[in-house]
């Protein structure tokens, strides 16, 4: 299935500033993350009989020209199913039908696969582009440096599992929702799956070392500079804390931490 991709420059804290829009297909296609309008998409849409729209999921950063290409083609705008009311807030607009993990989107001889993909954002999919193709991953992955999965919005231990199920399909490619193409999944899946646990570790020791604020473990938890930064770096402790509570490694009432080898 021919993947084309669009780099469109967005308000976000992503590297580079941009998020990649997708065409998936040609005659007909399917429209991914159209995060804002841009002659070079523009001329992309035109090129191709759009059926539909779809989003990774609803952050600002990736819904931004939801309505207006919809309204241009007259495709079909899919929302997650159970999600309508954050779709139509993020978007404006309600969905024209609803998606469910698993759920197929035919494109003549070809398919797009949905998948669950939570942990970034709860309403997360990901797409695959046909049997065994390339998958359009959203902020599942990129291709250096690391996704933003901060509480409460974001869940580790459902990212974690994420990361594990898309290593285990293994696909070609991973087209991620910004930064360039991901041509060894499976290389850059392992290395975020163990940055997350090595800042679990660290998140932990600190905790087990007596820091129980969050100022404290997040001290604890980050040697580097996180200068205009911080504030995503205290949503990924959080998370982080978020998950070892529920697995009994630690005790987190939502301001204080406590270790369990007292």
């Amino acid at each position: 299935m021919n993947v084309a991709s669009v780099a469109v420059p967005v308000r976000t804290r992503a590297p580079g500033g941009t998020t990649n829009a997708y065409l998936l297909g040609e005659e007909p296609s399917v429209l991914v993350d159209p995060a804002a309008r841009t002659d070079e998409l523009d001329r992309l849409v035109a090129e191709r009989s759009v059926e539909h729209v779809v989003v990774t999921h609803t952050h600002p950063d990736h819904v931004g020209a939801v309505d207006s290409y919809a309204a241009e083609t007259g495709a079909t705008v899919w929302g997650r199913y159970g999600r309508s009311e954050r779709f139509r807030e993020a978007t404006g607009r309600e969905p024209d039908r609803e998606l469910l993990p698993g759920a197929t989107i035919d494109l003549g001889d070809e398919r797009v696969r949905v998948l669950e993909t939570p942990g970034h954002a709860p309403d997360h999919l990901a797409f695959e582009a046909d049997a065994d193709g390339p998958i359009v991953c959203g902020d599942c992955a990129v291709a250096e440096g690391s996704v933003v999965v901060g509480a409460p919005e974001g869940d580790m231990r459902a990212y974690l599992t994420t990361l594990r199920r898309l290593r285990a399909i293994d696909p070609p490619v991973l087209h991620p929702g910004h930064g360039p193409a991901i041509e060894t999944p499976r290389v850059v899946l392992e290395r975020l799956i163990a940055h997350r646990l090595r800042r679990e570790r660290r998140v932990l020791e600190a905790v087990d070392d007596g820091a129980g604020s969050l100022a404290a473990i997040l001290e604890g938890a980050y040697e580097k500079d996180l200068e205009g930064v911080r504030d995503l770096a205290r949503a990924t402790v959080r998370a982080h804390l978020e998950k070892l509570a529920v697995e009994g490694r630690l005790e987190w009432d939502g301001e204080r931490a406590t270790s369990r080898r007292r």
